[in-house]
């Protein structure tokens, strides 16, 4: 493990890897070093060590990183940033799900410091009833951490992805159900980056100059497929790609061999 500090003092644990080139891995939601979800496999993978210095780090507030209240998107931003600095000038970047969204504002606020930018299911979804829903989800998560209520604030996500409540009891003995309320409140720092109403930021995007990877999975959720479609034609550098087979839940193997072509082209 090796550590960074950011502007505001926070200190950001990450790994490093292989060689060449860096590559910044930006986990989604609850995503941490520790944990066998999509980033950390991603990482672990030899075929990207081969080509890059693959990073993959905590983001503030989950792991071995630590955090500086108050939050606001700029901090994971920074974050980002001093990761770059501490090994060379640029960086590629890559995100996942709601790292996608912040992997997406990273590459619009530092400029020619993101190289090249990929992005995978973006959870942005541009349906008026999809972005009410969003916004009286971030109201709700607002009272419940503030209330210290952190395994509330996990069920409540879980419920927006459409969890029923009795298979939301049954998650509260998952082995990973101690580490997801543990960093609950960084659930507030993904909804921030993914927007007031998670609509699909095409203004914003249009701003980026940056050759971009936009992808979706083939079985992931529609209003990715069609959120994704909208990046790319906003982004004027962009290209799209749907991964066939794959779901939100993307595999490592074949995800990996599209990032290296990317990359390396």
């Amino acid at each position: 493990m090796k550590t960074v500090i950011s502007k505001d003092g926070t200190t950001i644990a990450f790994d490093q890897a292989g060689s060449g080139p860096t590559l910044i891995l930006v986990g989604g939601m609850f995503e941490q070093r520790a944990m066998e979800s999509e980033t950390p496999q991603l990482a672990n993978l030899p075929l990207l060590a081969e080509h890059f210095t693959v990073v993959h780090y905590d983001r503030r507030g989950r792991g071995d990183s630590t955090d500086t209240l108050p939050f606001a998107v700029e901090r994971e931003i920074e974050d980002i940033e001093a990761l770059i600095d501490s090994l060379g000038k640029e960086a590629f970047v890559f995100g996942i799900s709601s790292g996608a969204a912040l992997a997406l504002e990273a590459a619009i606020k530092l400029g020619s410091k993101v190289k090249k930018l990929a992005i995978y299911d973006a959870p942005y979804n541009d349906d008026e009833a999809a972005r009410a829903a969003w916004r009286e989800f971030r109201g709700q998560l607002a009272e419940t951490l503030a209330a210290g209520r952190q395994a509330d604030a996990v069920g409540l996500f879980m419920k927006l992805l459409g969890v029923p409540e009795e298979q939301l009891e049954e998650m509260h003995h998952y082995p990973m159900w101690p580490m997801w309320e543990g960093i609950a409140p960084t659930i507030a720092y993904d909804a921030a980056a993914t927007g007031e109403d998670a609509s699909v930021p095409a203004e914003c995007a249009a701003s980026i100059k940056v050759p971009t990877l936009v992808m979706d999975g083939e079985l992931s959720y529609p209003f990715m497929h069609e959120s994704a479609l909208t990046l790319a034609k906003a982004i004027p550098n962009a290209q799209h790609r749907t991964l066939g087979g794959q779901t939100h839940e993307v595999s490592a193997e074949a995800i990996a061999p599209v990032l290296v072509e990317f990359f390396t082209g």
